[in-house]
């Protein structure tokens, strides 16, 4: 199914509005709207499948090691596998364009004994159009097949909606209408997602498939989406922390479906919401460099409009009885301890009181959750790859088992969350680890996870 420009630019509109494009809709909506795998059961054998992966891995020495995304797509290319498609996965591996995912052929070839190629020029940069030689290849390749692209971020046709606005699509529409139907003409169609962590504004993620035939959703990912992030959405205690202000934006909305009971917060988000109880109660507090206009360009810079909307947000969830949890004292810059931050100086990490106060405020969630509940871990709690700001984040994993064992469901949010479990704990101290912290956040937060937003618009077209 050719795309024109028209639609392209309506469909490019529909990506960059956000929830603003279809406000009323959440994730059940989404996923409802979107086809499974099982509805390609009808494709014949021998038909090129586009499976967008979750390829930005980096393999270890052995299976086991760093190849946890690729595994995850292991059931979904054994479906196709065994239907006789040929199977082109493409995808990125981290930001920069020198990247390369031939490693990442070879570990899907040991996962799924049997070779996959790595097929290197695709794209030809100077008309946006795919080589030849790569059209010919994914033509003579044999049903059963799996063949992998290189990576789709040495090329600036996937990067394109990375930093634009709406006025930016118009300029735009020409290139992507000519690539999403050159895509789907010389390699595929069809197409299936199956990377649950691509949640950028990619092409490979957004735009081609405007000008699929068929969509789908793997089977991870559905699986990922409709068991424990649908679990998460009931959430009644969730542990936020990051450097990033914009996650309060995330926090918001989940405030904002009315099952959580307390939030513990670290890291800039817990400054802007201490802050904010600090105005509310007459106990104002310095948040040293972060509320510093000199320091504006930082990341950790907190501006007064995210202060107005912490305070907004702890009046209104106190109102319905939430419980903010906000650090109690800091580590700063040079590895001491403050309870108070002052002028020129910079947390990065939380304080032993803190520590303290939290494992207490396990408990009582514990205490008033006798028969289960919902529990949402996301991030750090400080630099915790220096080890002189690990302690906070360090101290509090073993409270994730604590609950676990208390019969409160965890789930951590994957990302760093993830890395810190991995460092600190087992596996088995939770009930689930994603493997894509970014998404969970969307698909939980504010906006709507972007590919869902485009296989919905592919899906009801």
């Amino acid at each position: 199914m050719s795309v024109s420009r028209a639609s392209m630019i309506e469909w490019c509109n529909t990506l960059l509005a956000g929830r603003s494009a279809a406000p009323n809709l959440e994730l059940v909506d989404y996923l409802a709207a979107i086809p499974r795998l099982e509805s390609l059961s009808d494709v014949p054998a021998g038909t090129a499948v586009a499976v967008r992966g979750d390829v930005d891995a980096k393999p270890g020495a052995t299976i086991g090691e760093g190849d946890i995304r690729l595994q995850s797509m292991v059931e979904t290319l054994k479906f196709g596998i065994e239907r006789g498609w040929k199977q082109v996965i493409f995808g990125h591996i981290g930001r920069k364009p020198e990247g390369s995912l031939e490693k990442v052929a070879a570990r899907l070839g040991e996962l799924l004994r049997q070779e996959v190629p790595l097929v290197s020029d695709w794209i030809d940069e100077k008309s946006d159009s795919i080589t030849d030689s790569a059209r010919d290849k994914i033509a003579a390749a044999k049903p059963g097949s799996v063949t992998v692209l290189e990576n789709t971020r040495r090329y600036e046709i996937e990067r394109i909606l990375w930093k634009a606005s709406a006025a930016d699509v118009d300029s735009n529409a020409d290139r992507l209408t000519h690539f999403s139907n050159e895509f789907a003409e010389k390699i595929a169609s069809v197409y299936v997602h199956e990377a649950l962590s691509a949640g950028s504004l990619d092409t490979s993620s957004t735009v081609l498939p405007a000008a699929m035939d068929r969509v789908a959703m793997g089977l991870y990912e559905a699986a990922e989406f409709e068991g424990p992030m649908r679990k998460c959405l009931g959430t009644q205690l969730v542990i936020f922390s990051g450097l990033k202000i914009d996650k309060l934006d995330d926090l918001d909305a989940m405030i904002g479906r009315g099952s959580i009971e307390c939030v513990f917060a670290a890291g800039s988000l817990a400054m802007a919401l201490k802050k904010a109880i600090g105005e509310l109660d007459g106990n104002p507090c310095c948040l040293g460099v972060a509320e510093d206009p000199t320091h504006a360009d930082k990341p950790y810079f907190i501006p007064a409009e995210r202060i107005a909307q912490a305070k907004r947000m702890v009046s209104e969830g106190r109102a319905k009885g939430i419980k903010f949890v906000v650090p109690v004292d800091s580590v700063i810059e040079d590895g001491s301890v403050v309870d108070e931050l002052q002028p020129g100086q910079q947390q990065f990490d939380i304080g032993p009181k803190t520590s303290k106060l939290f494992e207490e405020k396990i408990g009582d969630f514990i205490a008033s959750h006798p028969d289960g509940g919902v529990a949402f871990h996301n991030g750090v709690f400080g630099m915790f790859e220096d080890p002189r700001f690990e302690a906070g984040t360090k101290n509090f994993i073993p409270q994730l088992q604590r609950m676990t064992q208390a019969g409160i469901a965890v789930y951590v949010g994957g990302g760093e969350g993830g890395k810190a479990l991995e460092l600190y704990g087992q596996p088995d101290w939770v009930t689930h680890v994603f493997t894509a912290g970014g998404t969970v956040l969307n698909a939980l937060g504010s906006e709507p996870v972007p590919y869902l937003v485009a296989l919905r618009l592919a899906a009801i077209r």
